[in-house]
């Protein structure tokens, strides 16, 4: 009897792919977005209104909008992304006036409540829960007319870092992204168009470092604000 041979096709296996990692903050609203309430404004990072003012408004933040700007009424509440302790209150070096709130979070992280109409009633040392109400919405000019919105950052526990707020927070970005906006999209460097142009691809920044967006050939140039 002849034996037979039996090849098997190899069985290669496929590595499943790794989940993300959940984000570890909220919206700083309790209310849903919308008209009446608030909608996203202004995003993080390589803005074209940065770019603008690379080397005055945001030259400390290397030419980059180191924050998220929400478009609300004056007087909405705002509410900790995660838990944590107070730090600062109306602290000058950070500036947003006319009231910021800065909260280091038990995640790791540092973030920045800044245009507030108020100075918050907390106090520095004490402990926030998520969800809770830590200060009121306002006007960067004061005026509650002009522009009225909050401004968050998301810091590392030292303040010298700013990171993408959109990767940290847990929201419906793609449509959050779809509704209005103060700046234009993000500037384009001509010689390497596809550099940071999505929300969610920004560069962290560097507090004082050198200007990541000083291009030689940018897209809208500085003539088209003129």
């Amino acid at each position: 009897m002849t034996a037979l041979a039996v090849v098997a096709n190899p069985i290669v296996a496929t590595p499943l792919r790794q989940a993300a990692a959940p984000k570890p903050f909220g919206l700083p609203f309790a209310d849903p977005p919308g008209p009446g309430t608030w909608y996203l404004g202004g995003g993080y990072g390589n803005t074209v209104g940065a770019f603008f003012q690379r080397d005055t408004t945001y030259r400390a933040g290397q030419g980059l909008h180191f924050g998220l700007d929400f478009a609300a009424p004056c007087g909405t509440l705002v509410i900790a992304i995660g838990d944590g302790v107070v730090a600062k209150v109306d602290a000058k070096e950070h500036g947003s006036a006319p009231h910021n709130l800065m909260l280091q979070l038990d995640a790791g992280y540092a973030t920045l409540y800044g245009h507030l109409s108020e100075r918050s009633t907390l106090n520095v040392g004490e402990r926030v829960t998520k969800g809770q109400v830590v200060g009121v919405s306002g006007d960067s000019f004061g005026t509650c007319h002009s522009a009225p919105h909050l401004h968050l950052e998301i810091r590392s526990p030292d303040y010298l870092t700013a990171y993408n707020p959109i990767n940290l927070i847990d929201a419906d970005w793609d449509t959050l992204a779809l509704v209005g906006a103060f700046q234009r999209g993000f500037e384009r460097d001509l010689d390497d168009p596809r550099q940071w142009q999505y929300p969610d691809d920004q560069p962290d920044t560097q507090f004082g470092g050198p200007l990541l967006n000083n291009y030689k050939n940018p897209w809208p140039p500085d003539w088209y604000r003129r």
